[in-house]
Parts: C-alpha cells; sequence; structure tokens
C-alpha cells in the first residue's frame, strides 16, 4: 500500500484497509487440520506438535508444508504422512532441499562441521536462545552448506535485550568456533553477519538500547506487504555526527557478541570438538544425537 498513489486510496474507492497478521500457534493448527482432510495421515502426528513448529508460517506456508509432507511420504513408498514427513518439510522449506551432490573438500566439510556445532554450543549455553532442533552439514539448494535450525516453543510478541543479545551471540557462533579451531575465518559466515547486523541496527536505531545513541527512534519500521524483499529503504531523518554514533554503537554490539561467543566456545572447546567429529561421522543430528554435548554444555558457565 505504502507505494500506491494516494488517489487510489482516496475515500470512495477503498475506505477500509485490512491488514492480515500472520497467524499464532491456535490459528496455525486450526489452519493446518482444513489442509490435511484430504490427506491420509498416519497415527501419532500431532497437529500441536506442527503448529508448535512452524511460528511465522503464513496460511500459504501451511498449505505448501502439508503438500510437500505428502510428496516426500510418497517419495519413501509410504501410503501415510508421519510425524516425520512434517519435520523434514519444515526443513525443507526454512533451509531448501538437500543437495548430496554437492561434493566438499575435506577440509571445507571440517570447516562447516566446527562451524555449525559452534552455533549449536552456543545457543545451548544461552538460556533464553531458541531450542536446537537440528543441525547438519548436508548442503542445502538455497546455497548453505549446512545448518542449525533453532525452533521456538511458543509464539513471541515480545523480546527483550538480553534475548536479542543471546541471538546475536548464537549468530556469531559459527565465525567464533572457525577463528577459535582454524586461527582465520572464511565467509561462511557472511549470512550470519547480515543478520546480525540487522539486529544490532534494530536495537540502535528502532528499539533505544544502545545508552550512547539513546532512548530514541531514528528509523522507523517499514511493514513488507509486496513479499520478502528488502522493499523501501528507511527514511533517515538524523545528521552525520548521530549517523557515526549509530554506526559505533552497532560495531560495538556485534564485537561484543563475537567476543562472547568465542568465551562460550573456550569454555567448552572439548563438546566443540567432540560435536563436530560427530557430526562429520552423522552428517545430521537430532536432538536425542545432541542429548550428551547438551548436557555438558549446559553445565558449563554460561558467560
Amino acid at each position: 500500500p505504502e507505494i500506491l498513489d494516494p488517489a487510489l486510496l482516496r475515500a470512495g474507492r477503498f475506505d477500509r484497509q485490512v491488514v492480515l497478521d500472520r497467524p499464532d500457534r491456535k490459528g496455525r493448527e486450526a489452519i493446518v487440520k482444513v489442509h490435511i482432510k484430504n490427506v491420509s495421515i498416519a497415527p501419532g502426528v500431532s497437529t500441536d506438535e506442527i503448529a508448535a513448529i512452524t511460528p511465522g508460517f503464513s496460511g500459504a506456508d501451511l498449505a505448501n508444508l502439508v503438500n510437500e509432507a505428502a510428496i516426500i511420504a510418497t517419495r519413501r513408498g509410504a501410503d501415510k504422512v508421519t510425524m516425520d514427513d512434517f519435520t523434514n518439510a519444515v526443513e525443507r522449506i526454512v533451509a531448501g532441499s538437500e543437495r548430496k551432490s554437492r561434493l566438499l573438500k575435506p577440509q571445507e566439510r571440517e570447516r562447516v562441521a566446527f562451524h555449525e556445532m559452534g552455533h549449536a554450543l552456543v545457543a545451548v549455553a544461552r538460556r533464553s536462545a531458541d531450542p536446537v532442533h537440528k543441525v547438519s552439514i548436508i548442503p542445502r539448494s538455497i546455497g548453505a552448506l549446512g545448518f542449525t535450525m533453532q525452533r521456538p516453543t511458543e509464539d513471541r510478541f515480545l523480546i527483550t535485550v538480553s534475548e536479542l543479545k543471546d541471538r546475536m551471540v548464537v549468530l556469531m557462533g559459527g565465525r567464533a568456533a572457525e577463528e577459535i579451531i582454524f586461527g582465520e575465518v572464511s565467509t561462511g559466515a557472511a549470512d550470519d553477519l547480515a543478520k546480525v547486523t540487522d539486529i544490532a541496527r534494530q536495537c540502535v536505531t528502532r528499539f533505544g538500547m544502545d545508552p550512547t545513541v539513546g532512548q530514541a527512534v531514528l528509523e522507523e519500521q517499514r511493514l513488507q506487504w509486496l513479499g520478502d524483499g528488502p522493499g523501501l529503504p528507511n527514511k533517515k531523518d538524523y545528521s552525520e555526527a548521530t549517523a557515526r554514533e549509530v554506526d559505533l554503537a552497532v560495531r560495538g554490539m556485534i564485537e561484543e557478541a563475537f567476543a562472547s561467543a568465542k568465551d562460550v566456545l573456550r569454555a567448552r572447546i572439548t563438546d566443540l570438538r567432540a560435536g563436530a567429529k560427530l557430526l562429520l561421522e552423522k552428517e545430521t543430528l537430532t536432538p536425542d544425537d545432541f542429548a550428551p554435548l547438551r548436557r555438558t554444555a549446559e553445565l558449563a558457565p554460561a558467560t
């Protein structure tokens, strides 16, 4: 709507504008129940659990999820869709399909294993981080060489500053692991850096969470109406001096997150090496595989 000519929205043409938010957990469960009516479902499939692992999914996303789960079941020759099929479908939608044909060099594969295990161990150590659902070093169709999937256990409508900082520390966990183990970083953390920079900038310019810049909204939120693209740039109504303060504050938050991630992993270096070794052997770790490392990692200081 923000890119439409105001003349189109004047009185008498579009008097009422309705914005539909993404469904909450109960809404997602109700939508899933509608879409599985024409699908043969195996015993043990929980629509509540499906709703729990799909926060942020729209109605169309959930319809696609059911279709993907049915396709996965068909490909393995099953006549019923299981809970594992739904879990794999979520993974496929979020991270892309597996690309096992993409062969990595042994050194690259090892680096990816340490990178992903860095994310996972930091997520376990930080109290407010979302639970780790799966860790994998199988390349995906979206270009990722591996991924660490975290899924929140409930819908969240408010996020504290400590929770945002924990998210940043988890995002920097992969890069921190690479530096600790190999002595240098790689291009593999490019997406992590983009995400952590976005969080830090919002903390400074939208949420008033930096003591130097102060409690002022410097950039307004621009809602995305036409897809998930970058949309229109944020309007900046502040001076060059303030812009420099913002840049310094953003960099400071990122460096602090990186230092915290390294502290967490240095305190768990044995778990980091053991987890990476296990990941190289199995390629994908589930919560059950990760449980022994989780117990020891949780006992170490959170820093």
